[in-house]
This record gives C-alpha cells, sequence and structure tokens, in this order.
C-alpha cells in the first residue's frame, strides 16, 4: 500500500504573503481521495522525531537557537518569515513524515510526505522558508539504523538544493544530484555532486533527455540502496517563481522516468513534493497528483 504523511499542521496558514502556497497542502489530500487515488487507509500522521534524528544532520547550537525561537535578526531572515513555536513544530513534524516515510519505503517500495522537500536547509541555518533539512534527516537516519550505505538525492526541484549540497559535501556515501534553472534561486550556488543547470525555457524534450542519459549513469556510478527524490512542481512554465518551460505532461513524464527506474531496479524511494507555485492553485494541485498517480500506478 502507498504510504502518505500527512498532518493538520502542513496547511498552517503563514504570514501574509505567503498563504497562497499553503493551500495546496489542505486541497491534494482531498483531491486523491475525491478522484479514488487513495483512500484515508494511505496517510498517516507523523509526530515528533527525536531530536538526535535531527542533530546527526544540524548544528546542535542552531537547532537549539530555532526551536527557542532566538535565532538572530539577521538569520531569522534569511529563512523569509517570521518565526513562530507553529512554524518550527511543523517543520519538525515534516521531518518525522520524511523518516517515517523512509521505514515504509524499505517496506513497500515507495513512500510520499505530502510536504518536505525542504532543501534550502543547511547544516547551521535556514534559508528560502527551510529551516530542517527533511530529506538530509531521512537519509542519515537511514544509514544510521537500517544498515543503508549509499544514498542518492535526485532534486529535480526548479531550485538547487544548495542545502543538502552543503550538508553532504564530504560524504562520499550520499551522492546529491540537482537539475535546477540556471538563473532560479539560489543565486550562489552550492556545489552537488552533480548540478544540471538549464537554461530559462527548457522545453520538455530537452529536460527529459537529460534526465533519461543521466539517471543510468548515476545509478550506475552510485549504486544507490535508497533514492530520495524531490518532485517539485515548479519546473512548469506556468510557476512564477520558475524558469523552465515545461508541461504538465512533461512533469508527469519526468515522474514516471524517475519511479519507474527506481521500480525497475529495486531501489526504495522517498518523494518529497517540493515546490508548486503556479498562479492557478488548480495547477499545482494536479500537478502533485499525478505524481501520487504515477506511484500508485507504478509500485502497485
Amino acid at each position: 500500500m502507498l504510504k502518505i504523511a500527512y498532518h493538520p499542521i502542513y496547511k498552517h496558514p503563514l504570514p501574509e504573503g505567503h498563504r497562497f502556497p499553503m493551500l495546496k497542502y489542505d486541497l491534494l489530500p482531498q483531491q486523491l481521495i475525491y478522484e479514488g487515488v487513495c483512500t484515508e487507509d494511505n496517510f498517516f500522521e507523523p509526530g515528533f522525531p527525536a531530536d538526535e534524528a535531527i542533530l546527526a544532520v544540524h548544528d546542535a547550537l542552531y537547532y537549539e537557537q530555532l526551536c527557542a525561537l532566538e535565532l538572530k535578526p539577521s538569520a531569522a531572515r534569511k529563512i523569509g518569515f517570521p518565526l513562530s513555536d507553529v512554524l518550527v513544530q511543523r517543520e519538525r513534524i515534516i521531518a518525522d513524515g520524511t523518516i517515517s516515510c523512509c521505514k515504509f519505503a524499505l517496506d513497500h517500495g515507495i513512500a510520499m510526505n505530502i510536504a518536505g522537500g525542504t532543501h534550502h536547509a543547511y547544516s547551521n541555518r535556514g534559508e528560502a522558508f527551510c529551516m530542517l533539512n527533511d530529506q538530509a534527516i531521512g537519509a542519515r537516519y537511514l544509514q544510521q539504523h537500517h544498515q543503508i550505505r549509499n544514498i542518492l538525492i535526485v532534486d529535480l526541484d526548479v531550485h538547487q538544493g544548495n542545502g543538502t549540497a552543503e550538508i553532504f559535501a564530504d560524504d562520499p556515501s550520499v551522492f546529491t544530484f540537482s537539475m535546477h534553472g540556471a538563473s532560479n534561486y539560489p543565486f550562489k550556488k552550492e556545489k552537488s555532486d552533480l548540478d544540471i543547470p538549464l537554461e530559462k525555457g527548457t522545453d520538455d524534450a530537452t529536460y527529459l533527455a537529460l534526465l533519461r542519459e543521466q539517471l543510468p549513469l548515476l545509478l550506475a556510478q552510485v549504486q544507490p540502496d535508497f533514492i530520495f527524490y524531490l518532485c517539485g512542481v515548479d519546473i512548469l512554465a506556468t510557476d512564477k517563481l520558475g524558469t523552465l518551460g515545461m508541461t504538465p505532461e512533461g512533469c508527469a513524464e519526468r515522474d514516471r522516468l524517475v519511479l519507474q527506474t527506481c521500480k525497475n531496479h529495486q531501489i526504495p524511494v522517498q518523494c518529497s513534493m517540493g515546490g508548486g507555485y503556479s498562479p492557478d492553485i488548480k495547477v499545482i494541485v494536479d500537478a502533485h497528483a499525478t505524481t501520487f498517480k504515477l506511484a500508485q500506478e507504478v509500485f502497485f
């Protein structure tokens, strides 16, 4: 059975100006149930992870100051919205959702977090609405508790996974792959193990040809025991924060390619949804819902 992490806190309203993107966390589960893709049994509610799981990735002083809401104003500004206890709780619960998804993926081949993909969180700071790096935390958890050795992170959000790249910069056991808009945030990129920067307006054919070429090479090189997939839908041409020219059909084919590759090679995969900022909320929800439909089709 496809297991999906969802918690009501995911849809907690952000300060004015940041609320629109949060609507998808409420609408997506409803859409999946309405379309018959999932039932209530597919969803589980994560809790709070052990601090040890977070501290395996994040600096202790940073985490302590974050939880106490005592970050320096300059550090809080990099995160992008006023800190509050409920927002920090939300970030911790997202991380636990991804940890739990990792365990479900080991049993079922795949599991998905409706939130997550907080790849701009560094080991010692937050950036761009990301405070704790959920997939980095999940990767370390698997290595420490499930004897997983080699991990591949496939980050196909339109923004480079700069925090993830920093966290694993000196760790050969976690390979970071980011295919992203060259002119998108972050404007100063970190160095992933493999970065593919894409020009403005990159279309379906160009994008998918690159991905089809690289995935088999990565599997041969890394020989991963587990894959993390960050499947942001901000690669769409309609996305107001993106620069690429992808159609919904191209985005769906991207997901099918990644998921089918994982299935064919019997590599467990954890998916976090990442970004999506098209002006029409229906476009965002439909694109994310397609990822879940494909997960059901490919794995079950």
